[in-house]
């Protein structure tokens, strides 16, 4: 493994950008609004495992594909953009009920199925791992670079996917205060529907 000295800084270094509120924080919220605790808590599973296929790639020096092809970056951007539209405006269309529907296990998998696609679609964050990681290895360590890859990877999408699911359980106890109103349970839909929306657009819409 790298040596501490290389660690401290890589441990200090995740554990703020998995507090800092990003569109992953901001999804699994919406997820939560719309879907209740149980949705949330597959969606930020699925966003989990959908992180581990970037952590693959970037072990296995895929993501910078993304650097040397931007056609490449542009169709997947575009293609996570209009697929969190959807998702966002879909949640509109639902029928409102006097509370939180309850999550199936069918719907359960497709709140999980849906959230791994949009991580697996997020190409920014395949270039934050390919940018991350690197920083942290040491080529002079007995491990080969692609084990310490896949490890501090691993780590970081641990991280973050605890904060995410710490997201969940807060945005549920809030939402409880309003589950017995159906003015409130429009107003939760239509909150996280329009954070979809916007991470959409804001996705499409960047240029990096």
């Amino acid at each position: 493994m790298p040596a501490f000295d290389l660690l401290l800084p890589f441990f200090a270094a995740t554990l703020l950008f998995a507090v800092m509120p990003g569109p992953a924080i901001l999804y699994t919220a919406a997820q939560t609004m719309a879907r209740g605790r149980r949705g949330g808590a597959m969606a930020a599973l699925g966003i989990h495992v959908g992180g581990y296929v970037h952590v693959i790639a970037a072990a296995a020096g895929l993501s910078a594909v993304f650097r040397y092809v931007p056609e490449a970056y542009l169709a997947v951007k575009i293609a996570g953009a209009l697929y969190l539209i959807w998702l966002g405006i879909s949640f509109f269309r639902k029928p409102q009920t006097e509370d939180l529907p309850t999550v199936t296990q069918r719907n359960a998998r497709r709140a999980f199925a849906q959230s791994m696609l949009v991580e697996v679609l997020n190409p920014k964050a395949a270039l934050f791992f390919i940018a991350f990681l690197p920083l942290f290895v040491d080529p002079a360590a007995a491990w080969p670079l692609w084990v310490q890859l896949l490890i501090l990877g691993t780590f970081v999408n641990v991280a973050f996917s605890t904060v995410d699911f710490i997201t969940v359980a807060a945005t549920s106890t809030m939402v409880g205060l309003v589950r017995k109103s159906a003015a409130g349970q429009r107003v939760v839909r239509a909150i996280g529907g329009s954070i979809l929306v916007a991470l959409g657009v804001h996705l499409a819409a960047s240029r990096s």
